[in-house]
């Protein structure tokens, strides 16, 4: 009876309606319109929405099963084993942090809008280190595996993840003044967008979405992100305002005549729990011990992915720009 009362409640966890529920038994329904009902109404969307794409997508008879299947066992993996450790890291970032700050921001529309364009930056250096550190890319690689995009890719997360991009997210906000519970609202929506983004093309086959396509990031400049095309790699690191991703020139739009290689560059299999959630560890170690000398060794923690100590680097801005110099030597 515990085993099962215990997947109910992982089942109820992952659907997000256990807020909803608990309203539902008091019988309080005006609770609803309150700013925790409507949270608790909220939370629900995304995974609902998963279930909603698998479902569309066997219609469609494009299942993609192993891309559901390893993300699903990455979900529970995490479940597990750094369900806290994020958490954590938030409240131990504002405590140090927050005596530093040296103004604080209000509950207001305006420092609303002025948190969001903190938050995004601090979103934007994460996610550009994630790519650009061979280290940091060995957590952020997992998300990238999936050799197509779905909104089961929200899950795929190695578990170090979250501590390390919320430590540097929290600490640029609370720095510039960003107070706790501000913060909390903003992650709350950028953590659903940021999930939202990641819908595939069972549910919206053409991810522009019209004229907010110019305005925000959408999930059509998402799957941009998740691409190992030359053209897009290392693009679009920001979630939701784009803003940042044009000032330091890695914005990119999807181009209808280069269509999207989802997954990453290394040869791998993406059905593998372990090659998926592993691999990027494994091939680091092993270049790290043929390395000549520490120095070496070391560069290859820092530097970029596709770095080579011999010279002969294979880094995306190297692939990127090899490209792009070509396309415009034809044209």
């Amino acid at each position: 009876m515990e085993i099962l009362e215990t997947l109910y409640n992982e089942i109820i966890g992952f659907l997000g309606i256990t807020q909803v529920l608990e309203i539902l038994k008091t019988g309080d329904y005006s609770a609803f319109t309150t700013y925790d009902g409507i949270i608790s109404l909220i939370y629900p969307i995304i995974p609902l929405l998963v279930l909603l794409e698998l479902i569309m997508g066997l219609l469609y008879k494009k299942p993609q099963t192993k891309v559901y299947k390893v993300n699903f066992l990455i979900y529970i993996f995490n479940r597990f084993v750094g369900r806290f450790i994020a958490i954590a890291m938030v409240a131990f970032c504002i405590g140090l942090f927050q005596r530093y700050a040296p103004f604080q921001t209000s509950l207001t529309w305006y420092w609303f809008i002025y948190g969001y364009i903190v938050w995004e930056f601090g979103h934007f250096l994460y996610h550009y280190w994630g790519h650009k550190v061979r280290l940091f890319w060995c957590l952020h690689s997992t998300h990238h595996a999936p050799e197509d995009m779905n909104l089961s890719v929200t899950y795929a997360h190695f578990f170090l993840e979250a501590p390390y991009a919320d430590t540097i997210r929290t600490t640029v906000c609370i720095l510039l003044g960003v107070q706790p519970e501000l913060l909390f609202l903003i992650m709350f929506i950028d953590g659903t967008y940021g999930a939202f983004i990641h819908v595939g093309e069972n549910l919206i086959k053409n991810g522009r979405l019209g004229f907010l396509n110019k305005l925000i990031l959408t999930p059509s400049h998402h799957r941009v992100h998740h691409a190992r095309n030359p053209l897009y790699m290392d693009t679009n690191f920001c979630n939701l305002l784009n803003i940042w991703d044009r000032v330091f020139g890695t914005y990119q739009d999807e181009q209808y005549d280069v269509a999207i290689e989802y997954g990453i560059t290394r040869e791998m299999n993406s059905g593998n729990f372990m090659d998926v959630y592993f691999g990027e560890i494994v091939a680091l170690a092993k270049d790290v011990m043929k390395a000549p000398g520490i120095i070496n060794k070391l560069k290859y923690l820092f530097m970029p992915p596709g770095w080579h100590h011999s010279g002969e680097h294979k880094t995306a801005k190297i692939v990127r720009s090899n490209y792009l110099r070509s396309q415009n030597n034809e044209s």
